[in-house]
């Protein structure tokens, strides 16, 4: 029996990239997938691809800057499966550009699905996790949390506040709760390269892909801390590939 296996995970932003790694990865330990997305037709793909292969899968259409989305989510978890074991919270954008351009609706995109969405996941679970006495958080930053890099000074902020607001979660959690945080470097999704300045996404694009890991090997580092014997919390986690300087 894995640390994995039995445990039901929700995860958001699981439609594509890190988000569908994860939930393959999961999956073939053994975990029970409550996935959300935005993009209906393609969180569908994924759900489908598990059940598939043997795996067990649900999906629900989530938009993680909307509170009773997120609710609906966790509940999708309770009606199922009665439980939930683990919230990955993952969906996330990276709309980039210099100041100067005063993209604000990207700026405020970043906001609300960087830092409100987590905060709305955290206010969906915390009370599912006190009730059961136990439940693990993984939250997704990004190396960009540690290094901020022109031009992405607003993206690089809403990542830094996930790092911040996951130690103070992983602080307020106690005994029974597990807080991780996963920061990857360049990773291979179709989300970099997309919004924000078109010669910033030229330019990520461009570097994605001379140099980006695969979002397994994100799924991996998420799947390693899941799977840690209770008690003992993997608190951060930072992957990224050797050629990122």
């Amino acid at each position: 029996m894995s640390g994995i296996e039995g445990k039901v995970v929700a995860i958001t932003g699981a439609s594509s990239g890190i988000g569908a790694a994860t939930a393959t990865h999961l999956a073939g330990q053994g975990a029970r997938l409550v996935l959300g997305a935005r993009r209906e037709d393609l969180l569908g793909e994924v759900v489908e691809g598990i059940t598939a292969r043997g795996g067990t899968a649900v999906g629900a259409v989530t938009d993680v800057t909307r509170r009773e989305d997120m609710r609906r989510l966790t509940d999708t978890a309770l009606d199922h499966f009665g439980r939930l074991d683990v919230l990955v919270s993952n969906a996330g954008t990276m709309a980039v550009s210099p100041f100067d351009e005063l993209r604000q609706d990207d700026w405020d995109a970043m906001v609300a699905t960087h830092v409100t969405g987590l905060l709305n996941g955290i206010g969906a679970a915390l009370p599912v996790f006190r009730e059961q006495r136990s439940g693990h958080f993984v939250n997704v930053a990004s190396t960009a949390a540690y290094v901020t890099k022109s031009p992405q000074g607003v993206y690089a902020a809403t990542k830094a506040a996930v790092k911040v607001l996951t130690e103070g979660l992983r602080q307020e959690s106690g005994p029974d709760l597990r807080v991780t945080l996963v920061s990857p470097g360049f990773t291979d999704t179709d989300g970099v390269g997309k919004g924000g300045s078109p010669e910033a996404a030229e330019a990520l694009a461009r570097q994605r892909d001379e140099i980006a890991m695969p979002p397994s090997a994100v799924a991996s580092a998420i799947g390693f801390a899941i799977e840690q014997p209770a008690g003992v919390d993997l608190s951060e986690v930072v992957v990224r590939p050797t050629a990122q300087g």
